[in-house]
């Protein structure tokens, strides 16, 4: 099998019904689709609400766009100062290396930069640029590696990047977030694993999963030789309407997690990206979900509920208690600076 890519080979792989293949191609001629084998796998055709479905294959519900949505939901662009670089928090950036995903989520919050009409992989010039900024300011101590899913770069990309990180005395953690050990796991072998480390540095990985199913024996042996191999891993999952809105589900997910050896770590509020409302819950059905967690399941399952306020702003905690409803739909949230902001913001 290969991975699927266009709205034609859904239909041959039957993802996708005769009346859905002219709407897939409308998503698609704006958005990126991938499918991994993996996860083609996954999906089961019989049930028209498969939550491995949701998550992959498009829907014409995409193409609706509210006031509210953004290109850049999160504000990158508003802190970039180089190309591929996000300096957001004093001691932390992202490096954006690759805008490309083994694997494209139909909720994706950079769903505007990845895929083949997106921002590509940064030039050589771009990343002698990038590493620059990183080795000039020396608050950095942690990298994190994103995009794009940074583990579509080779073993030799990868490992020609942790080299150039190890020259940076100030840069202590880095840190890859990636699905890869989810969609292809036969991806990550002793020469990926070997790529991800360097001397001088830990490194974390971050694991993008949403639903139980996705943990399956052949994704949990990957995060096991990731881990076996001195990698520390967490978990980041989406809390997503029709995939794991569910108190069951989410209590699976999160023990999944931990019985694989992954810290539970971020479960994000959906943010405004541009034709993504059919998945996005209030935030009050968000909050009474993670508070069904407590006392059901042990507190090494316990994520920590986030948003990430839009225009830049970062991210927030919004357990119950540090968000205020203000009526109408609309709450105020501070940011890790102390300032208050309208959610959602003003059209």
């Amino acid at each position: 099998m290969r991975t699927i890519r266009t709205p034609a080979e859904l239909l041959e792989a039957e993802l996708i019904s005769p009346e859905r293949l002219r709407e897939a191609e409308a998503v698609a001629e704006r958005y990126a689709i991938a499918i991994s084998p993996a996860i083609a796998d996954l999906i089961d055709r019989t049930d028209p609400n498969d939550p491995i479905a949701r998550q992959f294959v498009p829907h014409s519900a995409e193409l609706e766009v509210t006031p509210e949505e953004r290109e850049d939901p999160i504000g990158d662009l508003t802190h970039s100062p180089v190309e591929g670089i996000v300096h957001r928090y004093p001691d932390r950036v992202l490096l954006k290396a690759v805008h490309v995903c083994p694997v494209y989520c139909r909720f994706c919050f950079r769903r505007e930069m990845v895929g083949p009409q997106g921002f590509g992989t940064l030039s050589p010039e771009a990343m002698d640029k990038a590493f620059a900024y990183i080795a000039e300011h020396r608050e950095i101590w942690e990298v994190i590696l994103t995009g794009g899913d940074p583990l579509v770069l080779s073993p030799r990309r990868l490992s020609e990047i942790m080299q150039r990180l190890a020259e940076i005395d100030h840069v202590k953690i880095v840190r890859f977030h990636t699905r890869v050990p989810v969609v292809e796991p036969d991806r990550v072998d002793a020469e990926l694993i070997a790529a991800l480390k360097a001397s001088g540095k830990t490194t974390y990985l971050a694991l993008h999963a949403n639903h139980p199913r996705e943990l399956t024996d052949e994704a949990r042996s990957a995060c096991g030789r990731l881990v076996d191999a001195g990698i520390a891993m967490l978990s980041q999952s989406v809390l997503l309407k029709g995939i794991n809105d569910d108190p069951d589900v989410l209590a699976r997910l999160m023990r999944a997690f931990v019985e694989t050896r992954i810290k539970p770590y971020y479960l994000h509020h959906p943010d405004l990206a541009p034709g993504t409302s059919h998945f996005r819950l209030s935030i009050e059905e968000g909050q009474a979900l993670v508070a069904s967690l407590r006392g059901r399941v042990s507190g090494l399952c316990q994520p920590t509920y986030i948003l990430d306020i839009p225009g830049g702003y970062g991210k927030a905690v919004i357990a119950p208690g540090t968000i205020t409803n203000t009526g109408d739909g609309c709450y105020a949230i501070s940011d890790f600076r102390g300032d208050s902001h309208a959610y959602p913001p003003e059209a």
